[in-house]
């Protein structure tokens, strides 16, 4: 079975102790790709951390960004070293960025404000954008329409937690909905029902890893390898085959992001 991981924090430090193993792992399940977060810990200093392990690795790519938490913190001189991170050919998309009203690590206008800007840098760059959005949708929906809708680009609304009328206002954005593993969890029906109803087409995996580790496995660090186990949560509500799911699922994933077979850019 081959299956994509589209949204994965290599950098952070719970994986310092075993990450080569760690990665050994997920190709062993079937991880054939994984898209390596950049947004870091912070824009201080980790702006570029998922670029190394996409040099390293072919089977992995990176995004860059700053994330809605460390909004606050970015000046012009992060926004001046986004652009030239953005033009590494191991980048894909940019971010994770959006709004998180959740946690409000950040003033919500600054939010705002960075979300925008860095949406002006993504469009100016070509390069599709990876979407963090957690209690702001009505915000993120009607910046992403002002601000991205007729870029043509499109992007991922990552570890999506919204109903239905929201993913298909992203749909026709061009986003595609990505799942990760709070599918899995008993109180999540609601999410289970909108990834029942949503085109098949329009559905990434991914794990958010080390966060949010399926259910069998909460309170554990999650990882890469455990993608597989949101592939069958999907296939389960759609009534599939768990490596139908795999399969389709990474054939989004590539064809959105213009992969070969291989996994080579045309971008």
């Amino acid at each position: 079975m081959q299956i994509i991981d589209s949204h994965a924090h290599l950098e952070m430090t719970q994986f310092d102790d075993d990450r080569p193993a760690t990665l050994e792992r997920a190709r062993a399940a079937g991880v054939e790709t994984l898209l390596a977060i950049g947004s870091g810990t912070s824009p201080d200093e980790r702006l570029d951390a998922a670029i190394p392990f996409a040099e390293q690795y072919a089977w992995i790519y990176a995004t860059v960004g700053i994330h809605p938490h460390d909004a606050a913190a970015a000046t012009d001189e992060h926004f001046a070293r986004l652009d030239e991170l953005s033009q590494h050919p191991r980048v894909l998309a940019w971010g994770e960025m959006g709004l998180d009203y959740y946690y409000d690590h950040s003033p919500r206008d600054v939010q705002q404000h960075v979300f925008r800007r860095q949406l002006q840098q993504a469009r100016a760059a070509k390069k599709p954008v990876v979407i963090h959005c957690r209690d702001a949708w009505d915000d993120c929906l009607k910046i992403l329409d002002e601000e991205w809708r007729h870029s043509g680009l499109g992007g991922i609304f990552h570890c999506f937690t919204a109903g239905l009328a929201e993913a298909k206002r992203g749909l026709d954005m061009g986003f595609l909905v990505s799942f990760a593993g709070n599918l899995t969890y008993p109180k999540m029906q609601p999410l289970r029902d909108v990834a029942r109803e949503l085109p098949l087409d329009s559905i990434l995996t991914e794990t958010d890893s080390p966060f949010l580790p399926p259910q069998g496995r909460r309170g554990k660090r999650n990882e890469p390898a455990f993608v597989l186990e949101v592939a069958q949560a999907l296939a389960n509500v759609r009534n599939l085959a768990t490596d139908e799911v795999a399969a389709v699922t990474a054939a989004n994933f590539r064809g959105f992001f213009r992969l070969g077979a291989k996994g080579s850019s045309r971008a």
